[in-house]
C-alpha cells in the first residue's frame, strides 16, 4: 500500500468517525458526551469504513486489476458538516473511493468488486452482534456499547452503499444481478424501518 492511499485511508477513518461521533452524542455541543462517543465511533468507523474500502480493494486486485483507495475532499467536509448543520441526525458518508483500473472487468466482476464492501460491513455487523452477545454475560458495560455500535454504524454503511444509485455500490451490484442486490439490500432496508 502506497503512503498516498495510507494517508488517504487515515485521514477519512478520522474524519467519518467524528461525523458519526457528533451523531452519537446525545448532546452535540457537551464535549464529555463527544469525548465518550469518539472511541465508539472509531472502532465502529474503523472497521466498517476500512474494511469496505480494503474488500473492495482486494476483490479488485484477485481480478488482476489497479486499485487504489483515493480521499474525497468534499465528502471529507460534508461528513463533518452535515452532522452539525442537522444537529447530529445525519452523517454523509461518502469520504473516498477506491478507483479500480482494468481494461478487461467485466460486469459481473465489477458487481462482485462492488459488494465486497457492503459485504464486509455485514460480516463485522454480525461479528459485533455476537461480541455483544457474548459481553453481556461478562457484564457488559463500555464494551457492550462499542459491540453494539459497530454492528449499528457497519448495518448504516452496508445500507448506505447499496442504495442503487451511482456511483454508490448498489447501482453497480443492480446492474449485475438484481436478485442478488435485492437479497442483501431488502433485509438491510428492513432493519432500518422496523429497529
Amino acid at each position: 500500500m502506497k503512503s498516498k492511499e495510507k494517508k488517504d485511508l487515515f485521514v477519512s477513518w478520522i474524519t467519518v468517525s467524528i461525523a458519526f461521533a457528533f451523531v452519537l452524542s446525545p448532546n452535540l455541543l457537551n464535549l464529555l458526551s463527544f469525548a465518550t462517543a469518539l472511541p465508539i465511533s472509531l472502532v465502529g468507523v474503523g472497521t466498517g469504513f476500512v474494511l469496505h474500502e480494503l474488500g473492495h480493494r482486494q476483490v479488485a486486485k484477485h481480478y488482476g486489476a489497479h486499485a487504489e483507495y483515493r480521499a474525497w475532499k468534499w465528502g471529507l467536509i460534508l461528513a463533518l458538516a452535515l452532522p452539525i448543520i442537522t444537529l447530529g441526525k445525519f452523517v454523509f458518508a461518502a469520504p473516498g473511493a477506491v478507483y479500480i483500473y482494468g481494461p478487461n472487468i467485466t460486469r459481473e466482476q465489477n458487481g462482485i468488486i462492488s459488494l465486497a464492501g457492503p459485504a464486509m460491513n455485514i460480516i463485522i455487523a454480525i461479528i459485533a452482534v455476537l461480541t455483544a452477545f457474548f459481553i453481556i454475560g461478562t457484564g457488559g458495560g463500555f464494551l457492550y456499547t462499542i459491540a453494539i455500535y459497530t454492528m449499528m454504524i457497519n448495518l448504516f454503511l452496508a445500507f448506505f452503499n447499496m442504495i442503487p444509485v451511482p456511483p454508490l455500490d448498489g447501482s453497480k451490484v443492480m446492474m449485475w444481478d438484481v436478485r442478488i442486490w435485492a437479497i442483501i439490500f431488502v433485509p438491510l432496508l428492513a432493519y432500518f424501518i422496523f429497529f
